[in-house]
């Protein structure tokens, strides 16, 4: 039930998070600002949504999740509802740059998987963040065609209203996460609890100090930030990209959908594999794909089954990326502050985010297209593969086998 609600309330707030860039054209045609002001307003989303994740960690971490979750609500709630009502870039930044991604924050990676870890025994975290994960996805596959859909029928002020009620349904799915008074668990992700020994747990501040320092956990931002952006550069632009191949909207709604749809089972694949292998491994394979992927579709005519397939085989690694860097946080550090550590990864995610938007938006006022920031996704997506090579993690043991006894 746990996970279930936590799945449940990711699957909303991602799919208002992801699902932004099919409201690009709309605002621009209303407010006349233009790609390059709505395309920053949506960069410095990405940025505050990463921003207020370890920030919501903390408090999270220290006072529950449930009261997180609902503030956040309210936050993403209100921001969307007033975003049809906004007309200048200042009112943009205001409601989806500021409102609507702090609330997002709130209630999305660092807490809810922070908050299950801590209640869950070792061997079901890294499928439970997966799960968790794969709920974020589902909420992209749902709303991206249903959003498209309203836009279509209704236009874009009512599909903005229906996503800012439908937010609200995350308050009831908080009771679940609500604290039980339980002794906090210390252990990693990967490894059952130990007996009590040696020196005593550190606080918040000396444990983030000395994860800032560590240089496996450093190596796990920089590939972060390359995650966040692929991820914001494709959620914003992608609508734009299937125009310029003269492409209707209903393909853009149609491959966003997909990769959510996708990385649902590349989410439950790399929760299961992440209590097998080595997580560094699955995270090093899982960005190489990406290049190889991007390179496979510029080299591909432009045709919306093109679209549809790079958006399936690109979805499978969308954000798989989550349960191991999550898993290796706690690997490293433990659970006790989980909220907070993997808060500070999501927050280099959201400064890749920034870029991937907001260069995004600039690429196409100055050249015309995308081209450019394809190569830059080929580019960082290999050197995200590299830099997960040299993390310090201790190889998975073998399982013994159960041998049969006589009755």
């Amino acid at each position: 039930m746990l996970t279930l609600a936590a799945a449940a309330i990711l699957m909303i707030t991602m799919g208002a998070r992801q699902t932004t860039g099919l409201f690009v054209s709309p605002i621009n045609t209303a407010t006349g600002l233009g790609i390059v002001s709505i395309s920053f307003a949506l960069a410095v989303g990405q940025f505050v949504w990463g921003a207020a994740q370890p920030i919501f960690g903390a408090i999270a971490d220290k006072y529950g999740a449930v009261r997180v979750v609902i503030a956040g609500t309210v936050m993403l709630a209100a921001g969307t509802a007033l975003t049809p009502f906004v007309n200048s870039q200042w009112s943009l930044l205001l409601t989806m740059g500021i409102l609507c991604a702090a609330g997002a924050g709130a209630g999305s990676f660092s807490i809810l998987i922070g908050a299950t870890a801590r209640q869950l025994p070792a061997e079901r975290r890294a499928f439970a963040a997966g799960f968790i994960n794969a709920g974020g996805s589902f909420g992209q596959f749902v709303f991206a065609p249903l959003m498209q859909a309203i836009i279509s029928t209704a236009g874009w002020v009512s599909a903005m209203l229906t996503m800012a009620a439908t937010t609200l349904l995350t308050i009831p799915l908080t009771w679940p996460l609500r604290n039980r008074r339980t002794a906090p668990r210390i252990e990693s992700l990967g490894a059952p609890a130990a007996a009590p020994s040696g020196p005593a747990p550190l606080g918040l501040g000396p444990q983030v100090r000395a994860a800032i320092r560590d240089p496996s956990y450093l190596c796990l931002h920089a590939g972060f930030f390359t995650c966040g952006f692929h991820v914001a550069f494709l959620v914003t632009h992608l609508p734009g990209e299937v125009a310029l191949c003269n492409l209707s909207a209903s393909v853009s709604a149609t491959a966003l959908a997909l990769i959510g749809l996708f990385n649902i089972a590349g989410s439950l694949s790399a929760g299961a594999l992440a209590s097998r292998y080595r997580m560094k491994h699955l995270l090093a394979l899982m960005y190489a794909s990406r290049a190889v992927i991007i390179v496979l579709y510029l080299l591909a005519p432009k045709t919306a089954w093109t679209f549809y397939i790079f958006a399936a085989a690109l979805g499978f690694t969308w954000l798989a990326t989550v349960p191991p860097t999550a898993g290796l946080v706690g690997k490293l550090f433990g659970t006790r502050y989980l909220g907070t550590l993997f808060g500070l990864t999501l927050l280099s995610h959201q400064i890749g985010g920034f870029f991937g938007a907001w260069l995004g938006g600039l690429s196409f006022a100055t050249y015309g297209n995308f081209t450019w920031m394809w190569y830059a996704d080929i580019a960082l997506a290999l050197a995200a593969a590299l830099v997960n090579l040299p993390i310090r993690e201790a190889p998975v043991m073998p399982r013994p086998a159960v041998r049969a006894t006589a009755a």
